[in-house]
């Protein structure tokens, strides 16, 4: 892949290069110093998973030395299977996985098909610095990155490993996947309520467990003081699978240990949606942290919906996709950005005969912007895509941290 020209936006500072070989990387440069760089490989149908693999770790490699970043910087990789418990053993082996002693990443593996005919994907994330940042394992699970004062928890790969799925409620096992991230957090001297940013979970059929995990979880919030009068956790509660034959529900987190109050806020617009409560649902559509020179905005996944809750376009795709991605620039403006300002989208989808236009679509209106579509049903039967992904924004607020 050889490097592209590269297009800077004098407003936010994000660098793009276009798509080459099934490779896109976008990359936000803050004014104070330090980059982060989002990429997203998919690998050519037609070929083995090992080919396929190799294929996926040989454009990995060229993108980042074409954005020249060294190893070290990789902080999380996310691996989208087709088949996760024929494929999992096979890429736990591989580079993209594996890692130095010295330098460790927080990898989530999840079954969710690439749509565009391939057996893998990979979204990775990699940061620079001008100041020195370590990395260090709390456990398998658990990745901490300590960075300008601060800490921030990668949890990867949270799932209950159950044995066997008839003595094991999807209630149960949202409970210990919770409270595993919980039990981290509390060793490091920090709270769900106050330091957890985001959460990713999969459920192996949401439109039979979604309701059982909801309810699970809405019962562990209260009882870790997040409420309706407090706040809750931005989230996608999507389709997918982890390795484990019998688990019904996996996760990954993301939390910021050190976290001040007045650098989170979260992320609204009533005139588009409403809150999650208002349909007994328990995550912040959601949520801003802000720093020094800049801002990260983590956006849940977001469908067709309207201000009353209601699903909107039903039967029609491509309209329920536009309007997603309006209620997420809608989200968005609330936190002083736009869909100008996403470093990727992940594009969740209900039937993989959908991929083809919606491929198209965005291909036209997003050319130059990390997209991976994978199979992934909504919560609601009726709505057949979700989008989410992370924003990143210059701020200009010289008393905050700097990330």
């Amino acid at each position: 892949m050889q490097q592209s020209p590269k297009t800077v936006s004098p407003f936010n500072q994000e660098v793009a290069m276009p798509c080459r070989d099934g490779v896109i990387a976008r990359s936000f440069y803050g004014t104070s110093g330090g980059a982060e760089h989002f990429i997203s490989v998919e690998a050519p149908d037609g070929f083995s998973l090992g080919e396929q693999i190799e294929l996926v770790q040989e454009r990995y490699a060229e993108a980042r030395r074409s954005l020249g970043l060294a190893p070290d910087t990789a902080i999380f990789r996310r691996i989208f299977l087709s088949d996760v418990l024929n494929q999992a053993a096979l890429v736990r082996d591989s580079d993209l996985v594996c890692e130095p002693l010295d330098s460790p990443v927080a990898v989530s593996i999840v079954q969710q098909a690439p749509l565009s005919g391939a057996k893998i994907a990979l979204l990775a994330y990699h940061v620079e610095s001008q100041g020195h940042f370590t990395k260090h394992r709390l456990t398998p699970k658990h990745m901490v990155v300590e960075k300008n004062g601060f800490r921030h928890l990668w949890s990867t790969r949270l799932c209950a490993g159950a044995c066997d799925a008839s003595t094991s409620t999807v209630e149960v096992q949202t409970r210990k996947v919770f409270n595993d991230l919980i039990d981290t957090l509390s060793s490091q001297g920090s709270t769900l309520r106050d330091h957890c940013i985001r959460t990713w979970i999969y459920l192996k059929d949401v439109d039979v467990f979604y309701q059982g995990m909801v309810d699970s979880r809405s019962e562990l919030f209260s009882q870790q003081g997040l409420t309706n009068d407090t706040h809750y956790i931005a989230s996608t509660g999507i389709e997918g699978a982890c390795a484990h034959r019998s688990d019904l529900v996996a996760m990954d987190a993301y939390s910021i240990l050190g976290l001040a109050p007045e650098q989170m806020s979260y992320l609204n617009d009533f005139d588009h949606l409403c809150a999650t409560k208002d349909y007994n649902v328990t995550f912040e559509r959601g949520t801003r942290i802000a720093y020094a020179d800049r801002s990260h905005l983590f956006i849940s996944g977001t469908a067709s919906i309207d201000r009353a809750g209601r699903v909107v376009h039903p039967g029609n795709v491509l309209r329920q996709l536009d309007l997603a991605l309006s209620n997420v620039d809608a989200l968005l403006r609330s936190g002083s950005a736009s869909l100008a300002d996403m470093m990727y989208l992940l594009v969740y989808l209900r039937d993989p005969t959908d991929f083809a236009c919606v491929d198209r679509y965005l291909e036209h209106r997003f050319p130059d912007l990390p997209i991976l579509i994978v199979q992934g049903s909504v919560c609601r039967p009726e709505w057949l895509v979700e989008v989410e992904g992370v924003g990143v924004v210059t701020n200009d607020e010289p008393t905050l941290p700097s990330f």
